[in-house]
């Protein structure tokens, strides 16, 4: 052999054996072929009947009574085999290995044995004497059964030890908060994630009733103290909360002391028998800052909200925007006949028109770009598509920008409700539901304004059509709710760009709070209201307790894994222009009357006389294609009295 040929063997041998070809080779072990499987518990089988077989006949008992040998040792191989394709023993992944694969084997096992006796029974009726020994069977069978049992184990031990030892420095150690049925199918989940993320070292009961007990072979803590020192005394980095049974509050208290101390917290949906392990590792997950609102899960009055929407052809302004795509997906699930989105947006209304196609709702999605400031646009699309019912959610939202552009607010914020709400009625639309904003209670900025005089007219178009008494009475209803977590242009997703870029976070003051809610629980809301609206109200809705944007700030800062102000700075930055430090749900003029949902209620506002407002808005849509910054606003602090600017160039005009 020349010296080419010997380098090229001892190079190929070499990367054979090489750590990364050996590991890859291990790990394809776990999913060898079937018949590679039944090979080994043939082997398994022969070894078990020779050991049985020695071990009589060194007793002088001997195990085969008759002269067959062969065919006695045949047919207890054929009978396994048989049984093992039966059972499907084979079928299992040996890493992988559980009790059920420890049932089937068994039971392969006994009917082997069962099997076997009864065919001694036989023969022995037939000749008088038995074909083998009965005991020696017995023995034969559990020892064929321990070895096929016993080389699973290993296998699946070796496999277990031989990855954790290779992972086990990069993952994260992880105590498991629960000891209940949910918590060890978390557990087992995460124990065969690939690729590893955890090391589960303990189960925290706090029920004080597991001391000294295991589960999985890992140890129960009981937790007599705060959980943080708990925690340290296994030297855990995070915990996940797989216990269904705490409470919101439990749960806060849970992820303060663990955000105190710079620990991680993750959390995981109640599991479902019918979820394998792979579903149950993909959801645990970081806890959101959407997970620490304090507020119950809303229970909507689906008959009634089907009623409004079933069958019925829905439009949906602001259809791309992040509140009107979420009112899109909530009102396909009620079967209407067809929805319109329209906005002006077009990449992300296509985008919204490709999802809406590939959730293969059965209602007709039509997309349409127009902007609801042009009347023959948006009357095109009443005259050919005949909506039934609209969810009004077309408007510039941002303080600061319309605050510098206040004709662009009026032009969009007004006159395109406007539009809609004229056109509603000479269409004969059955209910008109404005999404509107708590920035409109004593507005201090010309968005919320803008948002007030539009629900001023729509109150007040629906008080004239009642007393001319129309054939086509539209149900105007309002409905006004706070700020919106993950919405365009809400905190959270600011907060979580400025964390992922390392800072710093930008408050404008440190004393400022405002409520929440989520999209989908805003969304839930706009359609409850609109079903129960009879017109002419504004709801408003529970937005549960106020949060300080700093302490919001921090929180987020700490579940990304950073200590505030040290590794991520928290900056003050200064109020916004016609920016509050708090917003108001209800003008102080204002009470509210309860609905049969807890969580909406109606604002009691003082109702303007059509006419006027119709003139007075007339007028100022006028004013605002003049651009004339001052004399807008001007105007609309004579439609809405209470509306005074705070830190705004347009506090002069106030005096």
């Amino acid at each position: 052999m020349d010296t080419n040929k010997q380098n090229k063997i001892g190079d190929l041998l070499h990367n054979l054996l090489s750590p990364r070809n050996l590991r890859l080779s291990i790990h394809n072990l776990s999913y060898l072929p079937r018949w590679i499987i039944v090979a080994i518990d043939i082997l398994v089988i022969a070894f078990a009947f020779s050991f049985t077989y020695m071990l009589f006949e060194g007793t002088a008992m001997g195990y085969i009574i008759t002269s067959h040998h062969y065919v006695y040792i045949s047919g207890i191989i054929v009978t396994n085999i048989f049984f093992f394709w039966l059972f499907r023993t084979y079928s299992g992944i040996i890493r992988h290995s559980s009790y059920i694969d420890a049932i089937k084997l068994l039971f392969s096992q006994m009917s082997v044995l069962v099997f076997f006796l009864f065919v001694n029974l036989l023969y022995e009726l037939y000749s008088g004497h038995k074909a083998f020994l009965n005991t020696a069977l017995f023995i034969n069978i559990v020892l064929s059964f321990c070895g096929l049992f016993l080389y699973r184990v290993v296998v699946k031990q070796t496999f277990e030890l031989y990855f954790s030892e290779k992972t086990s420095s990069k993952l994260i150690r992880t105590v498991i908060y629960g000891t209940d049925a949910n918590a060890i199918s978390v557990a087992n989940a995460l124990k065969f994630e690939t690729p590893s993320r955890f090391k589960i070292v303990g189960f925290i009961d706090k029920n004080s009733q597991n001391a000294s007990k295991r589960m999985l072979d890992l140890p129960i803590l009981i937790q007599r103290k705060r959980l943080p020192a708990l925690m340290r005394s296994v030297a855990a980095e995070g915990v996940i909360i797989a216990d269904k049974s705490l409470t919101k509050d439990e749960q806060l208290v849970i992820v303060d002391q663990c955000l105190e101390f710079n620990y991680r917290v993750y959390t995981v949906p109640l599991i479902s028998d019918w979820e394998n392990q792979k579903e149950i590792s993909q959801k645990v997950k970081n806890i959101q800052i959407e997970d620490l609102l304090e507020r119950k899960p809303i229970v909507l009055d689906s008959k009634s909200i089907s009623k409004q929407l079933k069958d019925k052809t829905i439009l949906i302004t602001g259809a791309a925007g992040s509140i009107g795509s979420e009112i899109v997906r909530q009102v396909a699930g009620f079967s209407p006949k067809a929805i319109i989105i329209l906005d002006q947006a077009e990449t992300p209304l296509h985008s919204l028109h490709l999802e809406m196609q590939a959730a293969g709702t059965n209602a007709k999605i039509h997309a349409v770009i127009a902007d609801v400031k042009s009347k023959q646009a948006i009357e095109r699309v009443f005259k050919n598509l005949q909506p039934q019912v609209v969810f009004h959610a077309a408007a510039y939202k941002h303080v600061p920008l319309m605050e510098e552009n206040p004709s662009q607010a009026i032009l969009t914020n007004i006159e395109g409700t406007k539009n809609l709400a004229d056109l509603a009625c000479k269409y004969g639309v059955k209910k008109f539901v404005m999404v509107s904003t708590d920035k409109a209670v004593n507005p201090s900025n010309v968005m919320g304004a803008s948002k007030r005089i539009a629900e001023k007219y729509v109150q007040s178009l629906f008080l004239k059509n009642q007393k001319e008494e129309n054939n086509y009475k539209t149900k105007f209803i309002t409905t006004r709710f706070g700020n919106v977590l993950g919405s365009n242009g809400s905190v959270v997703p600011l907060f979580t760009k400025q964390i992922a870029e390392g800072g710093p976070v930008t408050i404008t003051h440190q004393d400022i709070i405002r409520y929440f809610m989520t999209i989908p629980e805003a969304c839930q809301l706009v359609l409850e209201a609109g079903a129960m609206g009879n017109g002419g109200e504004i709801y408003i809705f529970d937005m549960g307790k106020p949060v300080k944007i700093i302490d919001l700030a921090k929180k987020m800062i700490k579940l990304a894994g950073f200590i505030p102000d040290k590794e991520i700075k928290i900056k003050i930055v200064g109020l916004r222009p016609g920016e509050k430090l708090y917003e108001e749900l209800l003008n102080d003029n204002s009470k509210t009357l309860p609905t049969y949902h807890n969580k909406i209620m109606i604002a009691q506002e003082i109702q303007d006389e059509y006419e006027n407002l119709h003139t007075e808005i007339d007028e100022l849509i006028g004013i605002a294609n003049f651009f004339d910054n001052d004399d807008i606003v001007s105007k609309m602090k004579k439609i809405v009295p209470e509306f005074k600017s705070m830190n705004s160039s347009f506090e002069v005009l106030d005096k």
